[in-house]
């Protein structure tokens, strides 16, 4: 049931998408709106990962650089049934973490320095179970392309509005669009539509992780515990890098924005619920 609904949400998003183009232009709009959204989820199947590791620094370690790390993961991921993954450390106070990678095979597991800083052993194998069974599950992908489709509704919606100030925008008669008032309403609902959507994909994502991470490391407290440390670091810790990217918000384990829409169209489930559901796990 989560594989169709998730399938339903991306095919909405994906609508909603050529929509935006066809009230910007028409039925050739909404055609180079599809051919663009295909484009841009090719190029984020075999990019995001260097990219948002890349954008967040991430350094590569290995059993030399972060022993406890690195064997934590390689001994969890064989729990899971996984290939070893790639292990990253990100020099931030931030306390989080996330999964990233095309598939099981691609894959890569990145941690802060703050997470390590706050948590202890079984706390931190609780996070790294999680970001792994999002590994195991293919969120990473799925989540990848939600957010390469909503980045674009967003594009393509600031591009219409921009054209429709400066009288730009083509007749009904002359472009096929939806006309101007249409348009205009069109492209300041269609990005609060594609955020819900991607809201709605992740937040299911994030409680099956949860349930999945619990049964590879093995306790469900270890996980609940983290949430509850995580909760509160990120609330007195500010993460730069994802207030500038909030799009990349989705990729961590606990929500790195603070304040604002971002909390009323937050991808991540509310904390409470999550720690509910995992210690109903016991």
């Amino acid at each position: 049931m989560n594989v169709i609904k998730t399938s339903i949400l991306l095919a909405a998003m994906t609508a909603l998408f050529m929509a935006a183009g066809y009230a910007m232009a028409g039925e050739g709009g909404m055609m180079i709106a599809l051919i663009i959204a295909v484009a841009m989820n090719f190029f984020a199947y075999w990019n995001s990962d260097k990219m948002v590791l890349s954008m967040y620094g991430a350094q590569p370690v290995g059993p030399r650089e972060a022993p406890e790390l690195y064997n934590m993961v390689q001994a969890l991921a064989k729990r899971a049934g996984l290939p070893m993954p790639k292990v990253y450390i990100i020099d931030d106070p931030n306390p989080n973490a996330f999964a990233t990678g095309r598939d099981p095979e691609h894959a890569a597991v990145a941690a802060t320095t703050g997470i390590m800083r706050i948590l202890s052993r079984e706390e931190l194998a609780g996070v790294m179970a999680h970001e792994l069974a999002h590994v195991k599950n293919r969120d990473t992908l799925v989540m990848t392309v939600s957010a390469t489709i909503a980045g674009a509704v967003t594009m393509i919606a600031n591009m219409a509005q921009f054209a429709a100030i400066f009288g730009s925008n083509r007749d009904e008669e002359e472009g096929g669009g939806m006309g101007g008032l249409a348009s205009i309403v069109m492209m300041i609902l269609a990005p609060i539509a594609a955020s819900l959507i991607q809201m709605a994909i992740s937040r299911a994502r994030e409680y099956h992780a949860d349930a999945t991470g619990a049964q590879i490391c093995g306790n469900p407290q270890w996980l609940a515990s983290a949430l509850d440390k995580l909760q509160r670091g990120n609330e007195a810790i500010p993460n730069h890098t994802a207030e500038a990217h909030p799009a990349t918000a989705h990729m961590f384990i606990v929500n790195p924005l603070r304040g604002g829409l971002s909390s009323l169209f937050s991808t991540h489930p509310p904390m409470g619920e999550r720690i509910r559901r995992l210690l109903g796990m016991r």
